[in-house]
């Protein structure tokens, strides 16, 4: 019972007209104290007065009287709420969905600010996402560089995208336009493709990055990052970026130190200009939780479902409390 009284609703009634009941339950409610009230003037006005003292003396009225009466009444007022069928959220996995997992592999990736590596600890984040999804979700993956490869096209094959990021490695510059203008056109050909549902199906775009873009420059030119996150609203599908690292990440090429601190700034911009949300993640556990949130939007989708259990596991034990208290206390059923 301890669960379906903890999703009692109030909201979202399916049949609300059900509550014109109560004022059936509110006219019996003033019967019953006038019947009360009426059977008080009776026995006072026909009582021996100095008789109904002495008996008054050795038997005080039960405070308790009418605790079964109210009991009843409380069990009707339940059991109606209930027949107006309250309803509450509920969460449901989606299985009619498509994610893509777009992680960038540039050179910055190798920095050691988040141990073991940028890189090390975004693949067991990554596939630990891929752990998380629910099952029926087609999960792609794609990777970028100085450009952009899909290495998995939407699946439920979850194993099969834990494999290919086992297989990621750094390489040279940032193109993050690309590799959302990428994740674009795989999930185009498995909406294209995908049945079970009116129109395309649900997509997201999660989006892990550590830097700035460098191919090109101009986040607003035709395959910049900028351009690609309209072109992500236009058709529907928010991305969600995570901004992976610090602001002390320094990498080594050609023996020189080269700072590569995150750049929020521009994958905030990214997520806003979707629709999105942007994360933020400095370590590793910082990376999975923000997954983990992800997974939480992302594998789930929340509907409205029936909340009248509750109701009636309240109504029925009030109405069997209003039964026992009538024969405890009264000797009698409830009236």
């Amino acid at each position: 019972m301890g669960s379906a009284v903890s999703s009692l609703s109030l909201a979202g009634f399916t049949a609300p007209w059900f509550f014109l009941y109560l004022l059936i339950v509110a006219a019996a409610v003033v019967v019953y104290i006038f019947i009360q009230r009426s059977r008080t003037r009776r026995v006072l006005r026909f009582a021996n007065m100095p008789l109904l003292e002495q008996v008054a003396e050795g038997r005080k009225p039960r405070r308790w009287r009418h605790l079964p009466a109210a009991l009843l009444v409380a069990a009707l007022a339940l059991l109606t709420t209930a027949m107006a069928g309250p309803t509450h959220d509920i969460r449901i996995p989606r299985n009619r969905a498509v994610v893509m997992l777009v992680i960038d592999v540039s050179e910055s990736m190798t920095a050691t600010d988040v141990a073991p590596s940028r890189i090390i600890a975004a693949r067991e984040a990554g596939k630990h996402f891929t752990d998380l999804l629910t099952p029926g979700i087609n999960l792609g993956l794609v990777k970028f560089s100085s450009g952009a490869t899909l290495l998995v096209a939407p699946t439920t094959d979850h194993d099969q995208v834990k494999q290919a990021i086992d297989r990621l490695v750094p390489e040279p510059r940032t193109a993050t336009g690309e590799g959302i203008f990428t994740a674009l056109q795989a999930i185009a050909t498995t909406g294209a493709v995908m049945g079970g549902g009116d129109g395309p199906p649900p997509a997201r775009i999660v989006l892990e990055s550590d830097g700035k873009e460098t191919v090109p420059p101009d986040l607003d030119a035709p395959r910049g990052a900028f351009t690609a996150a309209r072109a992500a609203k236009e058709q529907g599908v928010p991305i969600s970026t995570i901004s992976f690292g610090t602001k002390d990440g320094v990498v080594e090429i050609d023996g020189q130190s080269i700072p590569v601190p995150t750049d929020d700034e521009s994958l905030a911009e990214i997520a806003e200009l979707s629709g999105g949300q942007a994360f933020q993640a400095g370590s590793l556990d910082e990376l999975k939780r923000a997954y983990a949130t992800l997974d939480q939007q992302i594998g789930y989708q929340v509907v409205r479902g029936d909340a009248s259990a509750g109701w009636i596991a309240l109504g029925a034990l009030a109405l069997a409390l209003s039964v026992g208290a009538g024969i405890l206390l009264n000797r009698r059923l409830p009236s």
